[in-house]
């Protein structure tokens, strides 16, 4: 596995392989990996002939007073289980050369970005479509691999390779969860046993809101009730967003009709975690 550490080398290999005929893969991280990254690297190795993935806890990301600082981080690690995986290039930019002195350009999607974690994380977004543009640059690759449990994110990303006519594939994976149904998280590291054991709230409340929407619910009121109910009953929740949204323009909506999102973010104790699930008829 090759490790490169500066923007212009990456993208001088990624010009080199393209030039080569091969189909780049592509996996943006933060590191700390988990089954839910190796994942992607999977899909990445089936649809790709050469799969790279980049290693950058990016800071224009984290609001002032969020965890920065303190987010996990493991290259060692890391690094053993990207060539466990067959990775092929492995890109650990430090911030000097992601943000040097005098930057100043972002790219910020407007409408998608709006309502749930945009709400409670101003610029979090801003920050999540610029690096990862960024790295759209500096890797060039012809698709990548985004997981679902960050469903906003996802969907910014696709916008802006969209609006902004990237040549690029952007692929969504579904969550992948633990074995108790807790949705794989680099934070579920900060969690207590105690709050671990509350945090299976979320995925189960999420089901509750799946199981009312298929015997017949369509009132997103009475879906949100039920769910909120069964969050509120473990003493370290405490709710930032519990909402059902429109699948394309994550906009709220009163009545499901069609396909629609169950999206939440909840602190245990000190963690903010996200999950959602997809509404549609089976």
């Amino acid at each position: 596995m090759e490790i490169i550490a500066t923007a212009k080398e990456m993208q001088r290999r990624s010009e080199q392989l393209r030039l080569e005929g091969k189909k780049i893969a592509f996996v943006p991280t933060m590191g700390y990996l988990h089954k839910g990254h190796l994942t992607l690297m999977h899909e990445g190795k089936k649809r790709g002939d050469v799969l790279i993935v980049s290693i950058f806890v990016n800071p224009t990301q984290f609001g002032p007073g969020e965890d920065y600082e303190r987010y996990p981080r493991d290259m060692k690690r890391d690094l053993a289980l990207l060539k466990g995986v067959g990775v092929d290039i492995c890109f650990t930019p430090p911030s000097q050369d992601m943000y040097p002195d005098g930057f100043q350009t972002c790219v910020e999607v407007e409408q998608v970005t709006k309502n749930l974690c945009g709400t409670s994380r101003p610029g979090h977004f801003r920050g999540v479509t610029t690096v990862v543009a960024k790295l759209f640059n500096i890797v060039k690759p012809h698709l990548a691999i985004f997981g679902e449990k960050d469903y906003q994110q996802l969907i910014a990303i696709k916008q802006m390779a969209r609006d902004l006519n990237m040549d690029i594939e952007v692929i969504g994976i579904p969550t992948i969860r633990e074995s108790d149904g807790l949705a794989m998280s680099s934070r579920n590291t900060y969690l207590t046993a105690k709050e671990r054991k509350e945090a299976l709230s979320l995925y189960r409340s999420l089901l509750k809101g799946k199981e009312l929407f298929l015997q017949g619910q369509r009132s997103a009121a009475k879906i949100l009730t039920e769910i909120t109910g069964i969050i509120k009953e473990q003493k370290s929740a405490t709710i930032d967003y519990v909402k059902i949204c429109d699948v394309h323009t994550l906009e709220d909506i009163e009545e499901i009709k069609g396909e629609a999102i169950i999206a939440l973010a909840v602190k245990i104790g000190k963690t903010r975690l996200l999950d959602n699930i997809i509404l549609k008829e089976e």
